[in-house]
């Protein structure tokens, strides 16, 4: 194996995708510091409160994305160490979406999460993040930094640059969601099989993407407020990480518009199908009929989320 198919490929593991209600992803690079303790942290904090209101099974997926430091012994170990709980997979290739698409494409659980190595947010919206996907209330679930209810730590640059950031987002790209960058986020398995495979984006753009995907093809997103508190040993590269983001929302700006001709051509010809047939009214004029076509060809509810086939 060699080239660009290594790089999206999972080259080496300790543990396989079991059938558990959700698994947890960590995408990390170069967390050796702090990976043992937010592991053990969360799968403390999952330990107590699984036979709690809402139980649910799951798993801990810690996903390294190419680190040069003892990042991958440490979760190689950790998943030895707790077999039952939590799994590694090594990334030949950097890249916070990458690691997420390969971890989540590979899992069998009902629903598919991520957060942060630091714990940024704080774990005890966790069961907000999983139960409102279980329960069939949601197709996306996502953490808000940016509600009036959140309670939010972090320095002014970082406020206004992802103030400023969200704020293009609904008034470029038509973005319903407030947040588009918490690192706390999951989706229902048949959402992420509809959605991955159409995310272009390896990087931080992901999140974005997928929301933006998400929203296009008519799911249901839950967006809910958390306690987060700013990680002050960030490795995150500012100025590079918002050009490949406005990058990314040029590209997706394109993208939006292609989907919504493609879908306008599709309803314009459905209309001509009911008028050649002498048929008025209907489903052309209904409510669903400004919605994704499902793969039997009828318009998508919203208890039925749809690939994004305008793509």
């Amino acid at each position: 194996m060699d080239g660009p198919q290594m790089l999206s490929t999972i080259v080496e593991r300790v543990g396989t995708p079991r059938r558990v209600d959700v698994d947890i992803v960590v995408p990390v690079y170069n967390e050796q510091e702090q990976l043992s303790a937010s592991v053990i942290t969360l799968t403390n904090y999952l330990s107590r409160t699984r036979h709690e209101e809402f139980p649910y099974t799951w798993n801990i997926v810690v996903a390294d994305n190419a680190s040069t430091d003892a990042t991958w012994p440490i979760a190689a170990q950790l998943a030895s160490q707790y077999p039952d709980l939590v799994r590694a997979v090594k990334i030949a290739a950097k890249g916070r979406g990458r690691a997420l698409k390969l971890a989540w494409g590979e899992s069998e659980a009902k629903v598919v999460a991520y957060m942060d190595a630091d714990l940024s947010t704080d774990i005890r919206s966790t069961n907000a993040l999983i139960w409102a996907l279980l329960r069939g209330g949601a197709d996306v679930a996502t953490g808000c930094r940016l509600c009036d209810e959140s309670e939010v730590t972090r320095s002014l640059k970082r406020e206004v640059i992802s103030q400023t950031y969200n704020a293009l987002l609904r008034s470029l790209l038509g973005a319903a969601f407030r947040d588009a960058q918490c690192g706390f986020k999951a989706m229902t398995a048949s959402a992420a099989r509809h959605l991955l495979p159409y995310i272009q984006d390896d990087e931080w753009f992901f999140d974005t993407e997928m929301l933006l995907l998400a929203q296009a093809t008519n799911m249901r997103i839950y967006e809910f407020p958390v306690h987060w508190v700013e990680d002050a040993g960030t490795t995150v590269n500012i100025p590079d990480t918002i050009a490949k983001d406005l990058a990314g929302m040029w590209r997706m700006s394109r993208t939006l518009k292609l989907m919504r001709r493609r879908q306008t051509n599709r309803m314009e010809s459905l209309r001509g199908a009911y008028s050649q047939h002498g048929i008025s009214g209907g489903a052309a004029n209904s409510d669903d009929a400004g919605k994704p076509e499902n793969s039997q060809g009828h318009p998508a509810s919203a208890s039925s989320p749809t690939k994004p086939s305008a793509l």
